[in-house]
């Protein structure tokens, strides 16, 4: 099986020899050569080709890259990425960008934080890197503990950005990484407490004179080989070290501990239009979820009320005003990764007051075809999307 385990069948002890742990990083990359996504843009130089070890690649298309793949596969990152790259094509561009600006570009990736925090990150690397010297590898951090006191910036991250553009030896441990090791080794401990025993082994396992490659080596073999589901692993370099596929069941691996349920909640939206035909948008607190991000006004909906009850009373809570729920425009679901939502929206009409933004940053009429030019959570985008097939309808039948 290549490693000795202790008594218990899961605990990695010791690698029998150092002979065995060179064989699983040769076979690896080896593998790596033939079958590796050589095609993603930013691990690879201007030309299309794969870097030599001793080159170093362009940085900030990899920090912008690695901080998109947080929590997000790689198929949906890479045309956010291109768009990024065709927006802000260096740093300082990015660093001069609005807010306004970046949550737009970011709209529809989620874990709208992350454009946060990449931010202000910007602001912080532009003072250390300079203006003069963005394009220039060897003007930025290269080492890890640098890029860990950034925003937004973990060990993982920190290792795939340094060890992607400069070859820097760090290991990785994200998803794909811990389940690869976590067969590798029949782990029976729940994944989430068994972080720092996969490090431990992340480390120990690390090609330190190819660490770029082996690192994306790593990464492709868990997209590509041993996938959650229906695992490849008559191809796998690995197979021979690989407990979980001696025994026959490298799907039950790693072991997650019991699913939560997620709470579910009702929201109403009050959609409101001016005598000018615009419709009334809120933009989000900066210290709340999703801050930055505009929205149409509404709320979760209490114990007791009917929906229509709860749309008046959160527009009086949030604006300020007295509406009248009139005709509904559409429902749905809408989950995030911690609750489930169902949106119920409703026109309504302005019956007295004045909108103000109570609960929020600040409050805007705009004309429906502007909503593109403001940044919304993808579950404002179902209503918008709905909203203007409807006035599409609208204007449709009032020419008949």
């Amino acid at each position: 099986m290549g490693f000795r385990v202790s008594q218990d069948n899961y605990a990695l002890e010791v690698f029998e020899s150092m002979n065995q742990i060179e064989d699983m990083r040769s076979s690896l990359l080896n593998w790596f050569k033939l079958n590796g996504r050589h095609w993603i843009p930013w691990k690879v130089k201007s030309d299309g080709n794969v870097p030599k070890i001793q080159e170093k690649l362009p940085v900030y298309p990899i920090w912008v890259a690695e901080v998109m793949l947080q929590q997000t596969q790689l198929k949906v990152v890479l045309p956010y990425w291109e768009k990024w790259m065709r927006t802000f094509p260096i740093l300082p561009d990015f660093a001069h960008a609005l807010d306004h600006e970046v949550l737009l570009l970011w709209q529809g990736l989620g874990y709208y934080s992350r454009a946060h925090r990449m931010h202000q990150a910007s602001k912080k690397l532009l003072d250390i890197i300079g203006h003069a010297d963005s394009l220039d590898p060897d003007s930025w951090p290269s080492d890890i503990d640098s890029w860990i006191a950034l925003p937004g910036i973990g060990r993982n991250t920190a290792a795939s950005i340094i060890s992607s553009a400069f070859n820097v030896p760090a290991s990785l441990l994200d998803g794909n990484v811990k389940r690869i090791l976590a067969r590798l080794i029949g782990s029976k401990k729940i994944l989430s407490k068994d972080s720092a025993r996969l490090w431990k082994l992340s480390d120990l396992l690390l090609d330190n004179h190819e660490p770029r490659n082996f690192n994306q080596a790593l990464m492709d073999l868990g997209s590509t080989v041993c996938t959650i589901k229906s695992p490849k692993c008559c191809c796998c370099p690995w197979k021979k070290y690989c407990l979980a596929y001696h025994q026959g069941n490298p799907t039950e691996f790693p072991i997650k501990g019991p699913k939560k349920l997620l709470p579910d909640f009702v929201i109403g939206i009050g959609l409101i239009f001016n005598d000018l035909g615009e419709i009334l948008i809120a933009q989000r607190k900066s210290n709340q979820s999703m801050g930055g991000m505009w929205e149409f006004p509404g709320g979760k909906q209490e114990e007791g009320e009917s929906i229509e009850y709860t749309i008046i009373r959160e527009l009086q809570e949030e604006l300020g005003i007295k509406v009248r729920v009139g005709n509904i425009l559409l429902e749905f679901d809408h989950s995030y990764t911690h609750k489930k939502l169902h949106f119920v929206v409703y026109f309504c009409e302005l019956i007295s007051g004045v909108p103000k933004p109570l609960a929020s940053l600040q409050l805007k009429w705009v004309k429906s075809h502007e909503l593109v030019n403001y940044p919304f959570p993808a579950a404002n985008k179902k209503m918008i999307s709905a909203l203007k097939k409807y006035l599409l309808l609208s204007k449709d039948s009032e020419a008949l």
